[in-house]
């Protein structure tokens, strides 16, 4: 049974939660040009919906799968073509020599690029997993999955993400 949240304190909501959908928006594809637009749909379909947030289930897969919905949408609407983020660029590493920080923000890039060419419902699995650290029922719950399903996609997509990462870079598939 869904327990209200009583008037939440949106601000700290918004907060706490935009760097993650932020990076999520991204992860999902959403070119850096239209990420402030896009996390501001999540942001306000996350506070049409608050009300019947579930306090008993993780908050992030929940809001991972509004961010899903939405992106997917974005990607669908017309004149979208298949836009591959490029990797946002990072502080300065003092503590690096400047080959070492360049090869670094090479190798984060060419993940990111691998990321971003798997399927959207294949990526979703991957990253909530992966890279977020969410555990196979929360994703299947907050994706609205079987979790052999889900289990499934994951799978899937890191062999999709090996053959990505083992083709020489620059290659498209």
């Amino acid at each position: 049974m869904n327990r209200r949240v009583e008037r939440p304190d949106l601000e700290a909501f918004y907060e706490a939660e935009l760097s993650y959908v932020w990076n999520t928006l991204r992860r999902l594809g959403v070119p850096d040009g239209e990420l402030e637009d896009v996390a501001h749909d999540v942001f306000q379909v996350a506070l049409e919906r608050l009300h019947s947030f579930d306090e008993a289930r993780p908050l992030r897969p929940w809001i991972f799968g509004i961010a899903l919905r939405i992106a997917a949408r974005f990607r669908r609407r017309p004149g979208r073509g298949r836009e591959i983020a490029a990797a946002s660029p990072d502080a300065v590493d003092e503590g690096r020599r400047p080959d070492e920080a360049a090869s670094a923000m090479q190798e984060r890039a060419w993940v990111a690029s691998a990321i971003q060419s798997l399927e959207l419902d294949r990526r979703a699995v991957v990253i909530l997993h992966d890279l977020d650290g969410q555990t196979m029922p929360e994703i299947a719950a907050a994706l609205g999955l079987r979790l052999n399903t889900a289990y499934s996609r994951l799978r899937l997509g890191r062999a999709d993400l090996v053959a990505a990462l083992r083709r020489p870079q620059g290659v498209k598939r």
